[in-house]
C-alpha cells in the first residue's frame, strides 16, 4: 500500500509539473504575439485612464491578442507615428485622416456614432461671462486659442470661415496659440486666459456630461456645419486581417452587452463602416486653405 501512495505521489508530482511547464509555455506564447498598437490623440478625451483600461481589455479579449494604447498630445507626432510604422491605428481628426490618405498612408476603417450619427461639428467658445460676442466676426484683435494646426474642428474651420468672410485668418487676432488638445481650450477659455477659442463640439459635449463645472463657465457662440467625425484609421503597413478583426470587434461593440456599455461611457452609440464621402467638406477646405 505504502509503495501504491510514493507512487501515486510521484505520477501526481509529474502531472502537475507538466501542467506548470504548458501553462508558461502558453503565457510564453501569447506575451511572443506582436501587440495591435492603436493611437490615440486629442479627437477623444484620451486621459480618462480607467475608461481606456477596459476599453483596451475588451479589443484584447475581442481580438485574442495584445493591445497597446498610444497617446499622443499632437496630430503630428500621431502622423509620424503611423509614417514610421509604429503604430498600427489611429483615431484621428478628420484633417489628418484626409492628410494621411491623400499621402496614401493610411486607409478609412470606422466612423464613430455620436447620437447615433456620423457628424460632429466645432464649437466657438467665449467664457460665460462674455455675453456681448455673437460671431466671430467680433474677435478681431483678441487673443484667440486653436486646439492643433492638424485639427479640423480646432483650426481649419475658423480659418476658413474668416477666409470666406474675406479675413486674413493670420492677421484677424491680437494674438493665437494652441493648446495640443480640445480640453485644454475650454479650461483656457474658461479661466480667462484667452478670449476665445475653437473646439470639438463631441469633446465639449463629453465635458458636459463628465465635467460640467468647467463647460458651464464656458458658452458656445457658434456651431459650425456638420462634419464626418473623427474616425479610426488603418496604417496602409497593417494587413488586410489585422484591419478586418479590429473592424469587426468596434463594429460589434453595440450588440454586446460589455461592448454597450463601453459605447456609454465613450458618450458614443457605435461604429459604423467608412465612408470617405463624410470627409469632402474638410477635403474641400484643406484644398481652398492649402493647409499645410
Amino acid at each position: 500500500m505504502q509503495n501504491y501512495f510514493s507512487k501515486y505521489f510521484i505520477m501526481l508530482r509529474i502531472y502537475l509539473g507538466l501542467i506548470v511547464l504548458l501553462a508558461s509555455n502558453m503565457v510564453w506564447a501569447e506575451n511572443d504575439i506582436k501587440p495591435i498598437r492603436f493611437g490615440l490623440t486629442p479627437a477623444i478625451i484620451h486621459n480618462q485612464y480607467e475608461l481606456l483600461t477596459d476599453w483596451r481589455a475588451y479589443l484584447q479579449k475581442k481580438l485574442r491578442r495584445p493591445v497597446e494604447f498610444v497617446s499622443r498630445d499632437s496630430y503630428r507626432e500621431t502622423i509620424d507615428l503611423i509614417k514610421q510604422k509604429k503604430i498600427d491605428f489611429a483615431w484621428v481628426s478628420d484633417y489628418p485622416y484626409v492628410y494621411l490618405e491623400d499621402k496614401r498612408l493610411a486607409r478609412l476603417l470606422v466612423t464613430p456614432l455620436y447620437q447615433g450619427r456620423p457628424y460632429y461639428c466645432s464649437y466657438l467658445i467665449v467664457p460665460s461671462t462674455d455675453l456681448r460676442t455673437k460671431s466671430l466676426l467680433q474677435l478681431k484683435g483678441k487673443l484667440f486659442a486653436y486646439a492643433d494646426p492638424y485639427s479640423n474642428s480646432g483650426y481649419l474651420v475658423p480659418r476658413y470661415q474668416l477666409q470666406q468672410a474675406g479675413e486674413d485668418p493670420n492677421r484677424f487676432f491680437r494674438k493665437t496659440l494652441f493648446t495640443w488638445g480640445h480640453r485644454r481650450i475650454a479650461e483656457a477659455v474658461a479661466q480667462g486666459l484667452v478670449d476665445a477659442g475653437s473646439m470639438d463640439s463631441f469633446v465639449w459635449d463629453t465635458l458636459a456630461i463628465i465635467q460640467p463645472d468647467l463647460t458651464h463657465q464656458t458658452r458656445i457662440v457658434a456651431k459650425s456645419p456638420e462634419y464626418g467625425f473623427p474616425p479610426i484609421v488603418a496604417s496602409r503597413a497593417v494587413n488586410r486581417a489585422d484591419s478586418a478583426a479590429l473592424q469587426q470587434a468596434l463594429l460589434g461593440m453595440a450588440n454586446d452587452p460589455e461592448g454597450a456599455k463601453l459605447l456609454k461611457r465613450l458618450n458614443l452609440t457605435g461604429f459604423a463602416p467608412g465612408d470617405a464621402k463624410l470627409y469632402d467638406g474638410v477635403r474641400k477646405m484643406m484644398r481652398t486653405m492649402e493647409e499645410p
